[in-house]
């Protein structure tokens, strides 16, 4: 059977991450009038952030069954309708409260973004091709990111930062209706057996007793959590307390961060799938991100007062090496079943969602330690060891991914 183009089988799926990407980064964009409007202090608003991700970890293993038993359409389009009440909730928000309740309403309504692309994809294409398709679906959500950089920053003048959660929610609703009409039911082939859902739900035990799976997952999902925990919160303050630009400075640095997001979202799924054709292991372009990302960060722990060109530079590389985490996903699934692609993409998920929520309160716990400048902002030597934080956990994931013992197994 002739697959359905990308445009009908990938792209709503990727609208819809274009609205997750969205959200994740416009909380970096709006975080310090956020702080300012409802009094935060930095571990509050780092709470705040956390939220979103908790929802979006506390969803992936029962999305991932549930996408695997019923398919990518149906609940996507469920979950899109839930996604937009939750831009609602806080475009209404009249305090921080309603806030992290929206976020909790958002995260769980985009929490199958990535999973619903892999799901399908690896239903209808090579497996040397999935890393690839998978790779242009992400680069549409990328756009999101971007939206939510320098047009978001302009939008909000005009519209408020509460108009633009109302803008996303419209594009949600949007969303919800184009999945319902393009995407299949299924894949080709006859429909797997039906099995009982506790039997079903029993698969995630052997996909977390898999000796692969538990080498290779922990790097894969620093190397995503990383990304997001920037991204989505901690990159725009330390723009403006490390690297002293104003509003307009980090909005044009947050849209070069979102750039390299998008170059790298398609260029690593593009360079993983040619390389596997060509015989090359699943994990080298993962594997090669690690490396970039670890050394941006001890460039910045040991020089943070680069030129502004020079920083746009280093965000970018960190965007684009964490970028490659779908490749990473792409290569561990292809261990495993088409019919579990969902579970051990959520499987994933789950860690690296639970990763960013702590990384993000870790943060900002580690940024109160220091009395806040007189700017109100967070003191710089702050930042640099919430780095040593992260750039330690790096060498720890890569320490457990070289074990030789696990290797063996292997």
């Amino acid at each position: 059977m002739t697959p359905p183009s990308f445009a009908r089988l990938t792209l709503p799926l990727a609208a819809l991450n274009f609205t997750n990407q969205a959200s994740r980064t416009l909380i970096a964009t709006i975080g310090p009038l956020l702080a300012v409007e409802f009094a935060l202090s930095a571990s509050e608003l780092g709470l705040l952030a956390a939220m979103f991700f908790a929802a979006y970890a506390a969803a992936q293993l029962p999305v991932g069954l549930a996408i695997d038993i019923w398919g990518a359409r149906r609940v996507q389009a469920v979950l899109a309708l839930v996604a937009a009440a939750g831009f609602a909730l806080c475009a209404l928000a009249t305090g921080p409260v309603t806030l992290a309740i929206g976020r909790v309403v958002t995260g769980i309504g985009i929490s199958a973004g990535l999973i619903a692309m892999l799901k399908v994809n690896s239903q209808w294409y090579p497996k040397a091709r999935v890393a690839q398709y998978t790779g242009w679906g992400v680069f549409v959500g990328a756009l999101g990111s971007l939206a939510a950089t320098v047009p978001a920053a302009m939008l909000i003048p005009v519209l408020g930062w509460r108009g633009v959660f109302l803008l996303l929610g419209t594009m949600a609703l949007a969303v919800a209706g184009w999945i319902w009409v393009a995407v299949p039911d299924r894949g080709p082939g006859p429909p797997p057996a039906r099995r009982s859902l506790a039997t079903e739900a029993r698969e995630f035990g052997r996909i977390f007793a898999a000796p692969a799976f538990r080498r290779l997952a922990p790097a894969i999902a620093l190397l995503s959590a990383m990304n997001f925990t920037y991204q989505g919160l901690w990159a725009g303050p330390w723009l403006r307390d490390v690297a002293g630009l104003d509003d307009a400075g980090r909005a044009a640095l947050l849209l070069v961060y979102a750039l390299g997001l998008m170059v790298g979202s398609a260029g690593f799924g593009q360079a993983a799938s040619a390389l596997q054709a060509r015989g090359w292991p699943p994990m080298t372009m993962p594997n090669l991100a690690f490396g970039g990302m670890a050394a941006v960060q001890l460039l910045l722990i040991l020089d943070p007062s680069h030129h502004v060109v020079v920083l746009g530079l280093l965000w970018f590389v960190f965007a684009l090496c964490g970028a490659a985490g779908p490749a990473g996903y792409a290569a561990i699934g292809q261990g495993f079943a088409p019919e579990l692609a969902a579970r051990v993409a959520t499987a994933i998920n789950l860690a690296m969602l639970v990763l960013v929520f702590l990384l993000q309160n870790a943060i900002g716990w580690i940024l109160d330690l220091w009395p806040r400048t007189p700017a109100g902002g967070w003191d710089p030597a702050g930042y640099g060891w919430a780095f040593a934080l992260t750039l330690f956990l790096q060498a720890v994931a890569i320490a457990w991914m070289l074990r030789p013992d696990v290797t063996r197994r292997a």
